[in-house]
């Protein structure tokens, strides 16, 4: 009836169909990711078609994956848009909170099946998500009052979060680099003050944390190659002769010796703003743009370390772990306040040399330097180690851990059919339905190591049954087993953020009706 008052382009899905394409499409996308889940998850290469563009990456990071693909479906975005929001939020948890909604949706599509309404579905879910966040609550650990166990308690989050990437067989040595890095922040949790370099060439092990900071540029030359008690003055400021820059321009003169007055005229004003610069007192001058010929040799002469193209990135980075200010005029030297360091000096890494920085005004900054066999591996030990710093920085403001290993969501689970029990009406099914989702995750993760899963999930079943409220799976060795004793921990802020957005993008799905596309508004004129 609608179509007969839209205009050309519009299209209306209503109903049933709309709430097929919605499920369908969420629940593929679920499906896609739902293999990387977990320490026995598999990888996926992702394989770019354009045609400027045809790099590979190997991943299992669920952020990843879902933001490199080109959806039509609009339920399949929510699911990419809330997998990104976690990657944001807390940095792990990125694939299970993807998962956890689609299956959810797939228990949904059973109930509506049965002819119970989508809004009966959802209050039964608001009922099941407040009951699994009581008893997540009251399973949560928290030793920050205790420096020892808290470092332990870190060290276990990083090791369960490393456990199903790249860096899995090295996830001791590289839990203790995490850890190391996040601490030396005391608090602050700005990552910007840890860099991560990647060096191709040697193995992972090689990879070592650099109490300092590491910029992969090089020293002009001729100058000091290392410097003590350094003042930085950071600039984003062209240093290339002042030239006539309008386009199509021309300056006529009518003998040679004009054109040797206005190149020095050029050069003058180029010395004039070398002076500025080096008046200000510093002895390492850092510049985001280029620095030519004429002023490289002028801070030579001076004995002023110059540094070129520190990208944007770079000296907003170098801003933050010196205490210096980035300027671009330098008239006004007394308002300028300047980067400071104890030693700046040029070391090897590998074949190549870089410059670091050590004793930086802001004591937290360091680097973590990555070595591996190919870009490849680099990439997604980047990744792997992102995660893992993410998740603990998220722990360090919010210290509440939690049991792994599909430990709380069997407890959540367990928590909801207790409380189904005295629910009356159709609510009560829905909220069995959030209960076999959260079960479908331990389920997973078991199908994905290649063990039984109808047969772990039952047994741990029975275990939370009978009051072994700490078991979980043991994906080494394929049985169950207490996750206090196997060392196997996930951040509080993580689960909470995987079940109350999961839940939240699910209700939002299963509340559509239709599905309208609209044509853009053509141009009037007709162009």
């Amino acid at each position: 009836m609608e179509a007969a008052f839209m205009g050309s382009g519009t299209t209306v899905d209503k109903g049933e169909n709309a709430r097929l394409s919605s499920f369908v499409g969420a629940i593929a996308i679920a499906d896609l990711v739902k293999t990387t889940l977990g320490p026995k998850g598999m990888d996926k290469i992702l394989q770019r078609i354009s045609e400027h563009d045809q790099s590979v990456s190997v991943t299992n990071d669920g952020a990843t994956i879902l933001k490199s693909i080109n959806l039509d479906n609009a339920a399949a975005k929510v699911l990419v848009d809330i997998a990104r929001v976690q990657d944001d939020e807390v940095g792990d948890g990125t694939t299970s909170v993807a998962v956890l909604c689609g299956e959810l949706l797939r228990e949904a599509e059973d109930l509506i099946n049965q002819r119970i309404h989508p809004q009966t579905i959802a209050e039964g879910w608001r009922l099941a998500r407040k009951a699994a966040r009581e008893a997540l609550e009251a399973s949560c650990v928290d030793n920050s009052a205790n420096d020892a166990e808290f470092r332990e308690d870190l060290l276990r989050i990083a090791r369960t979060t490393l456990s199903s990437k790249l860096l899995t067989y090295e996830k001791d040595y590289f839990a203790n680099l995490a850890v190391d890095a996040v601490m030396r922040l005391r608090g602050s949790n700005n990552l910007d003050h840890i860099q991560v370099l990647k060096k191709a060439g040697g193995n992972l092990r090689d990879s070592y944390l650099e109490e300092g900071f590491l910029l992969d540029k090089k020293i002009g030359v001729g100058q000091p190659k290392r410097i003590e008690n350094a003042k930085i003055l950071l600039a984003n400021t062209s240093m290339d002769t002042d030239k006539i820059k309008i386009y199509g321009s021309r300056v006529r003169v009518d003998s040679l010796n004009k054109v040797a007055e206005i190149e020095e005229a050029e050069k003058a004003r180029m010395r004039q703003k070398c002076e500025k610069i080096i008046a200000h007192g510093c002895n390492v001058f850092i510049n985001r743009q280029l620095i030519y010929n004429l002023p490289e040799s002028i801070f030579t002469e001076r004995g002023v370390m110059a540094i070129e193209h520190a990208d944007f990135d770079g000296i907003e980075r170098l801003a933050a772990v010196t205490g210096g200010e980035v300027v671009s005029t330098f008239d006004r030297p007394d308002l300028v306040a300047m980067g400071e360091c104890d030693v700046i000096e040029e070391v090897m890494i590998g074949e190549d040399k870089v410059i670091r920085l050590g004793g930086c005004k802001s004591g937290e900054a360091c680097s973590i330097v990555l070595r591996g066999a190919s870009s490849h591996v680099l990439d997604e030990a980047e990744r792997s180690l992102h995660d893992a710093l993410c998740i603990l920085t998220a722990t360090v403001k919010d210290p509440r851990i939690i049991c792994g290993g599909g430990c709380t969501e069997v407890l959540m689970a367990q928590a909801i059919d207790r409380q189904v029990e005295s629910t009356p009406g159709k609510k009560a099914l829905a909220m069995s339905s959030f209960a076999r989702a959260l079960r479908q995750l331990p389920a997973i993760v078991a199908d994905n190591g290649g063990y039984d899963s109808a047969e772990l999930v039952t047994q741990l079943r029975a275990a939370h049954a009978s009051g072994k409220n700490t078991y979980g799976l043991d994906m080494y060795n394929g049985m169950i087993g207490d996750m206090t004793v196997l060392g196997v921990a996930e951040s509080f802020k993580s689960k909470l953020c995987v079940l109350l957005s999961a839940s939240e993008a699910a209700e939002m799905i299963l509340r559509v009706d239709d599905i309208i596309k609209c044509a853009p508004r053509a141009r009037e004129g007709g162009y």
